[in-house]
């Protein structure tokens, strides 16, 4: 018998290996096979992925067939060939031809535009839709509840705006519905309750501004629940205690007030996840939270809630958990139910007593009223918090109130040695200031009698007088004040453009017709503000957006109102629909993209050279570079800005203090702080002018590593004709205007020099800009003429190699011996009527070494050839 049941077995593990393969086998239906290649040739796939002459089903990746029929695709991290990645579009029509595609999964795969609506009408069969972080834009088209085998639906990380089609009601079979980190509003569909199937339901990162439906009681399968960062208002609906199979709770970060009753929770035993934070809850917390069994993760920070902690008997299968009462209102003593978390944060609240061992070290207790503890609010705030409370405080032991020393005292004669040294030390210290103060001075004075020659001072803005040292900011001298109820009252005019980093930037329109753009800053990022503010205030340029006003007055949301740019941003403009019938798109035209590149150029050289001290903008990347009307450059993402740390441009007492720190990170430790950084991120902007690749500006440091050793290879000042290959094919280009585009390629890549200190400065990537040719080409005479002369005369020198120079200059003249040094030096001399239109040839063997050329850096980025 057993036997029998081995032999059986046996020949059923056959018979699905043999059934496996040959599935894989049976050539694709030809129909779907002209599908497949039109789907290859629409969205640019490699042929490493799909070769051309290879067998569909059983060769190429991500592609499952069953019977000769297409039944699931999967290009989920794919990369599209050098052309097809020149102009990405949502071209995805040959999907249509697979009627029994079950699954499509293309997240991460970049698809901008819109969901066709067609999809709802073919793909009937489809169970599994992935179009995560794809950059799709539109609405989501109400035909997807045509797919009612839909079983997992994922739309997360696009740009899709509009509000939740209540059509997806009909998915009944759907258990997972992610449409998180999208620019939705409107309400949440109380059809959702329909899903009684779903398990995973994730909204977050939208702006929906209803409260949550009672219907979500509904979802008895629901295990996951995020609506975080959303605005919705209003208290929780008794109903969620519905939710019996609920793991993860996660709605922080919206406008939600009430208390919460513990009838709430009682009933949701599994929950493991639970985030409240940064809402507008009150009271206490229910004691049930405080006895969960499987709770991992507790956030509650941020909101209204106040009480002590209880006394409650720990459950002895209880897990160590994370806790975060932080900036609340609780008080009393520490209590031995914190003993359940293995990391706490009470921080902000007003907690008295000793702190107990268990607490000790797993805890942030800053901002209580503590014993024998640092950084604890005073005794006049605790004594009035406890006053109100109709209790009394413990004055931190003290019968006086004050606050403790901590450890134990000094012996008496080591503690007047200690005094006496600090009083002594105290004086020298003294001493010293006034020195260097009055070296300053003098220093000042004699860098005074020369700024009428060209240095550079801080600027004023027009109308105002320099605040004195010291003073407080005054915002009445910046714009209109708007008072809360005026930006209330335009609420409804309001379209969400983007979430930036520093807050949610919507477009309105103010009384009197004028359209607007304001930055909405949650009360947790209130030093945004303030230092966007403060740039104003010293700050004042048309390469800036202008700052229309401000409404302060509330305490947990501010507003910043901006003048509107009809253009949006440059990630936005790059790019546009045609007005043609046929949606597709217009690029920017080269003169266009020229004058964007000097605006920027203009505008980082006004921070970087006529500031004092030097402003970096730490932000510089194409969604921060703002277009009016006329596409003039107005410079955003202000909030970043801030002045240079290790200036380069200060006096010579600061540098000499500031000689111990080398590091080109500057004493946060961030190498955002440096004037040379904002030239490697322009760098970055002038690449994506040239090539048309959206993204290179804002992606992260290894993605700009593989665009850059895609790119720069084509960037040679040898070769104009390398060039061509990188350059966005949508331009249209004569070939003067090719010498430009070419010039500009090489200026960006001097800026992405991976060595800060030898990017050039911004005041001579201006110059470049705005004589590209000069870059390229160079006058026979001026430059035999220029030869003779110091490299001081030279502005293209300076450009490519303004801190090296006069080294180098002797270097220039060693003919081929450059292939020994770690640079490699490109002339710009041309013979007079060779090449075309006399324009000469570009070639290394006919170009000359001069105090003209600049040097590129030769490392894991360049691609000069040592034989060219």
């Amino acid at each position: 018998m057993v036997n029998q049941h081995r032999i059986v077995f046996a020949l059923g593990i056959l018979f699905f290996l043999f059934h496996s393969t040959f599935q894989q086998l049976v050539p694709v239906n030809s129909t779907e096979r002209v599908a497949l290649l039109q789907l290859r040739s629409s969205l640019g796939l490699r042929t490493t992925d799909w070769p051309l002459k290879a067998e569909p089903c059983s060769t190429w990746v991500g592609v499952q067939c069953q019977n000769g029929r297409v039944i699931g695709l999967n290009i989920s991290g794919f990369k599209r060939t050098r052309i097809g990645s020149q102009n990405p579009q949502f071209a995805v029509d040959a999907l249509a031809h697979f009627p029994f595609l079950i699954s499509f999964n293309a997240s991460g795969f970049l698809l901008p535009g819109s969901i066709p609506d067609w999809f709802g009408q073919s793909l009937v069969a489809l169970q599994v839709l992935d179009l995560r972080s794809c950059s799709v834009i539109g609405a989501i088209p109400p035909s997807l509840g045509n797919l009612t085998s839909l079983d997992v639906l994922y739309l997360s990380g696009n740009s899709l705006t509009g509000a939740i089609p209540s059509s997806l009601s009909q998915l009944s079979h759907l258990s997972v519905l992610d449409l998180s980190r999208n620019l939705l509003t409107g309400v949440i569909p109380p059809a959702i309750g329909n899903f009684s199937n779903l398990q995973v339901l994730s909204l977050s990162y939208n702006s929906l501004s209803s409260l949550i439906p009672a219907q979500l009681g509904d979802l008895s399968s629901l295990v996951d629940l995020d609506l975080s960062s959303n605005s919705l208002s209003g208290s929780i609906p008794s109903d969620l205690r519905g939710l019996r199979s609920l793991r993860r709770m996660v709605i922080g970060n919206n406008l939600l007030a009430g208390s919460l009753p513990d009838t709430l929770f009682i009933p949701l035993t599994h929950l493991q996840f639970i985030v409240l934070d940064h809402n507008n809850f009150t009271g206490n917390l229910p004691e049930v939270l405080w006895s969960m069994p499987e709770l991992l993760f507790l956030d509650a920070s941020a909101n209204n809630f106040t009480g002590t902690l209880p006394n409650t008997s720990l459950n002895a299968n209880a897990i160590a958990a994370a806790l975060n009462l932080s900036q609340n209102s609780f008080y009393g003593s520490l209590t031995s139910v914190l003993r359940r978390f293995s990391s706490i944060d009470l921080s902000g609240n007003y907690f008295q007593g000793l702190v107990p061992d268990y607490a000790s070290g797993n805890a942030t207790l800053n901002r209580n009223c503590l014993r024998k503890l640092s950084s604890q609010r005073s005794s006049a705030e605790c004594t009035s918090f406890y006053k109100v409370k109709g209790l009394e405080f413990d004055h931190f032991g003290l019968p006086n109130g004050t606050q403790p020393p901590l450890g134990k005292p000094l012996p008496k004669n080591r503690r007047n040695l200690i005094i006496l040294a600090g009083v002594v030390g105290g004086i020298g210290f003294i001493g010293l200031l006034v020195v260097i103060r009055v070296l300053l001075v003098v220093f000042n004075r004699r860098s005074g009698e020369i700024s009428k020659k060209g240095t550079l001072v801080e600027p004023v803005p027009e109308g105002q007088s320099p605040p004195p040292p010291g003073s407080s900011l005054t915002f009445s001298s910046l714009g209109e004040p708007f008072t809360y109820q005026q930006i209330l009252e335009a609420i409804n005019s309001f379209h969400l453009v983007k979430k930036g980093h520093s807050g949610e930037l919507f477009r309105g329109m103010l009384e009197g017709g004028a359209p607007v753009v304001i930055k909405r800053i949650v009360s947790d990022k209130k030093e945004v503000y303030i230092s966007e503010l403060d740039f104003f205030s010293k700050v004042s340029h048309i390469r800036c957006v202008p700052l229309l006003g401000h409404c302060l007055e509330n305490e947990n949301e501010k507003f910043l109102v901006y003048k509107y740019m009809p253009n949006g941003d440059l990630s936005s403009s790059l790019f546009v629909k045609s007005n043609s019938d046929d949606d597709s798109l217009q690029s920017l035209d080269w003169i266009t993209r020229l004058k964007i590149a000097i605006g920027v150029a203009e505008g980082l050289s006004y921070l970087h050279h006529e500031c004092n001290p030097p402003l970096v903008h730490r932000d510089v990347q194409a969604s921060s570079i703002l277009l009016d009307d006329k596409f003039e450059v107005r410079l955003g993402s202000l909030s970043e800005a801030c002045a240079q740390e290790g200036d380069t441009h200060q006096s010579m007492i600061t540098r000499l203090l500031r000689m111990q720190s080398t590091s080109e990170t500057g004493t946060s430790g961030s190498p955002t702080s440096t004037c040379a950084y904002d030239v490697y991120c322009f760098g970055k902007v002038l690449l994506e002018l040239v090539t048309g690749k959206l993204g290179i500006s804002a992606s992260s440091e290894t993605r700009t590593k593989e665009w850059l050793e895609g790119i720069l290879p084509y960037i040679s000042i040898y070769n104009k004709e390398l060039v061509t290959s990188i350059v966005d094919p949508s331009l249209i280009i004569d070939e003067d205007l090719l010498e430009e585009v070419w010039a500009m390629a090489i200026v960006a890549k001097s800026c992405l020099n991976p060595k800060p200190s030898r990017r050039p400065l911004v005041r001579f990537v201006l110059k470049a800009l705005e004589n590209p040719l000069k870059v390229v080409r160079e006058d026979h005479t001026s430059s035999s003429r220029l030869r003779t002369t110091s490299s001081r005369m030279s502005w293209n020198g300076s450009l490519f190699d303004s801190r090296r120079r006069s080294s180098l200059d002797v270097r220039g003249h060693t003919g081929k011996g450059e292939g020994q040094s770690s640079f490699k030096w490109s002339g710009t001399s041309v013979s007079q009527g060779s090449g075309q239109n006399g324009r000469g040839d570009y070639s290394a063997s006919t170009r000359r070494h001069s105090t003209e050329i600049f040097p590129v850096a030769f490392d894991e980025f360049d691609v000069e050839r040592q034989n060219e």
